[in-house]
């Protein structure tokens, strides 16, 4: 795999994604499957049912809202932000005086979100077309940058994390879901395109987050290991369980 084919793939997989609302991992060896997803990763249902009804796809591998601590009047920026389901959450929490930004690479996932704030009445979430390792964001602007399960997917995860820190106040904080790995990938898994679009393959390891998120300037890097992501992340015949190798983490970190 090379960097244009895997944004490729995953351009393809996510209009799928967005189009047909299949799950995020639609191959077998990967995730669980939509049904009761958000749940599992810590979101409460009566948050779920507030939220426009195909907002929720079933995407994330944790819950960022729940460690993002967001304060009423913080500008938010959503990494990778889908349907918009963490964007609506997030609205809540900042109220009318803050402002919460989705960036999502995939037209038909923008779309979709769009049409999900309009239909909820949402005045103080906006979502703009662009990459996550070139935010459409001006320097210095926001409090909080959040995720949930897109870092992985992104072949410069240091660009990202310059990008976050570059966007972010100073004293502003990091709180991301994402997937890591926690043991060496198999040589069959690491060329698996369909691994890499199901948010498997380009997971990083905890050392090297660690290591990017402080080589961008970040202080004070968490990587919380969330050892119930085993429930939805399902075994592959041919290489055994996934959950030996990867993990979903909740990753904090703050500029100074």
């Amino acid at each position: 795999m090379n960097e244009i084919d895997i944004r490729e793939k995953i351009l393809e997989h996510y209009a799928g994604v967005a189009e047909r609302e299949m799950s995020c991992c639609s191959n077998e060896s990967s995730c669980g499957g939509s049904e009761n997803i958000s749940q599992k990763l810590g979101y409460k249902e009566e948050d779920l049912a507030s939220l426009p009804k195909q907002s929720e796809m079933g995407l994330g591998c944790g819950n960022p809202l729940s460690f993002a601590k967001l304060r009423p009047g913080e500008a938010v920026v959503d990494l990778g932000s889908g349907g918009g389901v963490d964007c609506f959450l997030a609205s809540k929490e900042v109220g009318p005086t803050g402002l919460v930004i989705g960036v999502d690479m995939t037209p038909q996932m923008l779309a979709k979100a769009r049409k999900n704030a309009d239909s909820g009445g949402y005045t103080n979430v906006e979502f703009r077309l662009g990459e996550i390792e070139n935010l459409p964001v001006a320097d210095h602007t926001v409090d909080v940058v959040i995720s949930n399960c897109v870092i992985n997917l992104s072949t410069d995860k240091r660009r990202v994390y310059r990008e976050a820190f570059r966007v972010l106040k100073n004293g502003g904080r990091f709180a991301v879901a994402d997937m890591v790995a926690i043991a060496p990938l198999p040589e069959d898994l690491k060329g698996d395109v369909a691994a890499y679009t199901g948010c498997i393959s380009g997971a990083a390891s905890v050392e090297e987050v660690k290591e990017w998120l402080s080589a961008a300037g970040f202080e004070r890097v968490d990587v919380h290991i969330k050892r119930k992501s085993s429930e939805f992340i399902r075994s592959d015949a041919s290489i055994g369980k996934l959950d030996d190798y990867v993990a979903s983490a909740d990753i904090t970190a703050w500029k100074p």
